[in-house]
């Protein structure tokens, strides 16, 4: 079993209040926190959905023991480094894997640890649930700029429609996410990755 939890988050979003707003066509200052609800309530969905994260954040990987094979893959890309690779043995000790036994593949997507050459992961029974933990960050940078723009984009008319179609039913009908999302992040998806 493997959990993801994000430790630290992003400290900008992909887009501003501003951005949203013109693009909703607002022009009062009265629900400037509603619409950031909204950003971030996009962000996290698409990042979610895309299997990616966009902004730097560090994230953690747990599993309940060592992979069968010589990697670990590291779920949302793009990888930027690896803090540490940490693991409960059965008895409570936390103990951290030396890294001259990996190296950390960031060219990769999504990224891996990956042992290197006759080197294997410890032999020392785990903690019968979450033995590994995997700290790492990830995204495309600390500035909304790195982001792809067809992800900005993507985020950007998810929280204006949201701001525009408070509710999930108008005028007795669905109201449906705008279809250019979907255009604009579906070449964006991991496959085999979520």
């Amino acid at each position: 079993m493997a959990g993801l939890r994000v430790i630290t988050p992003p400290n900008v979003e992909p887009v501003s209040v501003a951005e949203v707003k013109a693009q909703a066509r607002v022009d009062l200052a009265d629900e400037d926190t509603l619409i950031e609800g909204y950003i971030r309530a996009a962000r996290e969905t698409l990042e979610r959905l895309l299997w990616r994260a966009f902004i730097t954040q560090t994230l953690e990987l747990t599993l309940d023991g060592w992979p069968e094979g010589s990697e670990i893959r590291l779920p949302r890309p793009p990888l930027q480094s690896v803090t540490a690779v940490r693991y409960i043995t059965e008895d409570g000790t936390l103990k951290t894997l030396d890294p001259a036994l990996y190296v950390v593949d960031a060219a990769s997507e999504p990224g891996r640890v990956v042992l290197k050459r006759g080197k294997s992961w410890p032999s020392e029974t785990l903690a019968p649930a979450a033995g590994v933990k995997v700290e790492y960050v990830a995204g495309y940078g600390d500035q909304a700029s790195n982001v792809p723009e067809p992800i900005r984009q993507a985020i950007l008319l998810l929280a204006a429609h949201w701001y525009e179609h408070r509710e999930a039913v108008s005028d007795g009908r669905m109201v449906e996410v705008p279809m250019g999302v979907w255009w604009l992040v579906e070449p964006l998806r991991m496959a085999g990755v979520a």
